[in-house]
């Protein structure tokens, strides 16, 4: 087991095994989305960091309610319900998304569990059905418990962030769709309407937002990096010098956005406070810019 607190997770050595997990993760999200109630910006979505892993926490079913949870301690997928039921099946290399898939919905059915999901990625640049898929495979034990340690690391110190924000404020979540862990404050206004959005979008930026999160990488950003961004972003957003100095603005869709590569909060002399320095001069610099009323936002000391 890796103990480091913010371990090394060069995406080219572990790329096939989080294209293999992420599509594990979003067979399990959408199992959630199908079943739970309908909430604003989609928090009914995602998953969240556990003290073993990612989990759904409670779904709903009929009269009674159940969990799917991966445990990256074991390497399992684990069902449980509150009628006392609890079945499994091992994480491994060589598990196909096609027989995690399988698996699962093998389980639910024992259980009793009645779901239909649209059973083929979301946002990839295939989509080969779950059920089609024997390509992506690969599971590499150890970096999916890097990946993990640091997701909890960076949960724990978004906790830290958030504790003075008496705003609204998303949980602290797992969205599967991007792979991406992530928190987000509210000014409390509704955002200019996106007429030529998809629904998805409508409904997560209804309002406007400074979001901060972290992911591993992609062909965009080919390292895992820290982000942060303001929506709708303000003019000059991105001349605005962000802490650390290592910190810097690009552009992503069109808007400014901050990185700090995870590279360089493993350098830092302390990279806790590194992580710590980056959300408040991203959230500073987007309250600035963006002309948010803070006054009943962040609670004094």
């Amino acid at each position: 087991m890796e103990t480091e607190t913010f371990p090394a997770l060069p995406l080219d050595e572990w790329e096939d095994t989080k294209q293999t997990l992420h599509l594990f993760v979003q067979i399990v999200g959408k199992v959630r989305m199908e079943l739970t109630p309908h909430q604003n910006h989609w928090w009914n979505v995602p998953l969240y960091v556990n003290t073993r892993g990612l989990g759904t926490r409670t779904i709903p079913h009929k009269n009674h309610h159940f969990e799917i949870n991966f445990d990256f301690i074991d390497h399992l997928l684990i069902v449980t319900t509150n009628r006392g039921e609890e079945k499994s099946f091992g994480l491994h290399d060589g598990l196909s998304v096609s027989q995690f898939y399988q698996k699962l919905f093998a389980i639910l059915d024992q259980l009793e569990i009645d779901v239909d999901i649209l059973a083929k990625p979301y946002d990839q640049p295939f989509d080969t059905p779950f059920s089609d898929d024997e390509k992506h495979d690969r599971y590499d034990k150890e970096y999916v418990e890097r990946y993990w340690r640091i997701l909890s690391q960076l949960d724990r110190l978004f906790q830290i962030f958030n504790r003075n924000y008496r705003g609204k404020v998303c949980p602290i979540q797992l969205y599967w769709h991007s792979f991406d862990l992530a928190v987000t404050r509210f000014s409390g206004k509704e955002a200019p309407a996106m007429p030529e959005a998809g629904h998805v979008d409508q409904e997560a930026y209804s309002h406007e937002v400074i979001s901060f999160g972290f992911w591993a990488g992609d062909e965009n950003i080919p390292d895992a990096a820290l982000y942060s961004y303001t929506f709708p972003a303000p003019e000059g957003l991105d001349s605005t010098p962000l802490i650390p100095e290592e910190a810097f603005w690009t552009e992503q869709r069109g808007s400014p956005m901050a990185l700090l590569m995870y590279k360089d909060v493993q350098n830092a002399e302390d990279p806790e406070q590194a992580v710590l320095d980056f959300l408040r001069s991203t959230w500073k610099a987007g309250v600035e810019k963006a002309e948010w009323d803070t006054s009943n936002l962040i609670k004094s000391k």
